[in-house]
């Protein structure tokens, strides 16, 4: 994740203490925040940074980096994450909700457009030529956040001939995400006894140095009364989280059947939830080595475009599971010939249920054991293991993606190498010159619609 940098206040002392933010206040920046929330995590960590902690200072430097540590720790979108927890840290549990459910809601709608428009019209030649140039910047994209992860998590040999060793496991053997993630950690713990000084270098994000001026909430300010940890209500906590997965699991199960398409998503995409620690990019190698390996709900072509997609789309890039439910519900028409969308639609508020559920759990849950620690919240070894390991893992899609974009009839077919120049040089763009990844992929759509439309390439 890349640091956060703002210019300091730098006459704090003349500053005020924020007011207390109402309700409907809180809940129009959130509503805000769902519809500019572009660019992947970074771009939105670093959004929920400018608005809460330079601009209205309703959160200090120091607890809103303490906040996002936990959120590093957790399997699922960081950036959702943290908005539900700023949300529940200022307005209780109505207030997470509300953060999290708004911070994704604009994208599902989106998405849900999108994906139609996608599958029913991606044949005409506007829309190809689009995708023919953003399929070479979303290889750029991934090998960008190989990159990225990798320069903040191998800082040691150790940490590299992890990354190496799970790239070889999914790669060549087809071993499953989870168990590279269960190994990693194994790891990771065993290192974290024994050797200690090789599994502290996990991509924390440090301590503040900062002040933007007095906070709402501030360094000293005690922790709000329902932010404190009590037994009985991480226990209802967790009971209501499992009543509000079971019950729409079973009507599923009961209705369609534990093997129709539907429930089998619903299981797949929790699955997900619970073991793609990392960030987004390393949900997607588990989604393919799944949806298109085992379900076959999606082509490799159709996985990369849906990609495109989420990278286009306001939110979390997570919210691909959204494509990937509206496409497999659609081509299988699991409702009928006539009432395809109604699947498609149906399956991404389904997969988008079942993925973001787990999160808000996290964060309600957890988040008042957060709050007893301000300060004293470290990387795990564990996570230090599996991080390294997600290095590995995104590079396995990294070459997943380029095989499909450059070879798209296969080895035995043509090499394009118009779709290699330009993965090379959004590459660049990204790693060398830092560009924006919206600014890239809007760039490369252009030039591949003009290469499909004016030269027919």
């Amino acid at each position: 994740m890349s640091n956060i940098t703002s210019t300091s206040v730098t006459s704090t002392e003349e500053q005020t203490r924020p007011d207390q933010v109402p309700f409907w206040s809180a809940l129009k920046l959130w509503f805000k925040l769902g519809f500019i929330g572009f660019g992947g995590p970074a771009a939105q960590i670093s959004l929920l940074h400018r608005e809460l902690v330079e601009q209205r200072r309703w959160i200090s430097e120091r607890r809103f980096l303490h906040a996002l540590n936990y959120c590093m720790l957790l399997p699922g979108p960081e950036g959702q994450q943290l908005a539900t927890y700023m949300g529940w840290l200022m307005h209780r549990t109505k207030g997470g909700i509300a953060a999290g459910v708004l911070f994704v809601l604009p994208s599902l709608f989106f998405l849900i457009a999108l994906s139609w428009l996608y599958i029913a019209y991606g044949h005409v030649p506007l829309i190809a030529g689009l995708f023919y140039g953003i399929k070479p910047a979303i290889t750029a994209v991934v090998v960008h956040a190989v990159h990225r992860i990798g320069s903040r998590a191998l800082k040691n040999n150790l940490m590299w001939a992890i990354a190496a060793a799970s790239f070889v496991a999914i790669f060549a053997m087809n071993v499953p995400f989870p168990v590279i993630v269960a190994t990693a950690a194994l790891i990771g713990y065993l290192g974290g006894r024994y050797i200690p000084d090789k599994f502290t270098v996990g991509g924390g994000h440090g301590q503040a140095n900062k002040s933007y001026g007095p906070a709402l909430i501030d360094d000293d300010t005690p922790t709000p009364e329902h932010a404190q940890f009590r037994w009985s209500g991480l226990t209802k906590i967790l009971a209501v989280g499992a009543v509000l997965w079971c019950v729409p699991m079973a009507v599923l199960t009961l209705r369609f059947g534990w093997d129709h398409t539907l429930t089998q998503m619903g299981w797949f995409f929790t699955k997900a939830a619970l073991v793609t620690f990392g960030g987004a990019y390393a949900v997607l190698p588990y989604i393919y080595q799944g949806a298109i390996g085992h379900y076959n709900w999606l082509t490799p072509t159709q996985m990369i475009d849906g990609l495109a997609l989420g990278e286009a789309n306001p939110g979390p890039l997570i919210m691909v599971v959204a494509f990937v439910g509206f496409v497999g519900a659609y081509v299988q028409a699991i409702f009928g010939p006539d009432l395809q969308f109604l699947a498609g639609a149906t399956a991404a508020v389904l997969v988008t249920w079942f993925t973001f559920l787990p999160s808000f759990i996290f964060i309600l849950a957890g988040g008042p054991l957060v709050e007893s620690t301000h300060g004293n919240l470290k990387f795990t070894a564990p996570l230090s293991g599996i991080t390294a390991a997600v290095v590995g893992v995104i590079l396995n899609l990294a070459a997943f993606f380029a095989y499909h974009v450059l070879w798209p009839t296969g080895f035995s077919g043509t090499f394009d190498w118009i779709a290699a120049l330009m993965a090379i040089v959004a590459a660049i763009a990204l790693v060398g010159y830092k560009r924006n990844v919206m600014h890239v992929i809007a760039a490369s759509a252009a030039i591949g619609l003009i290469l499909k439309t004016s030269f027919n390439i």
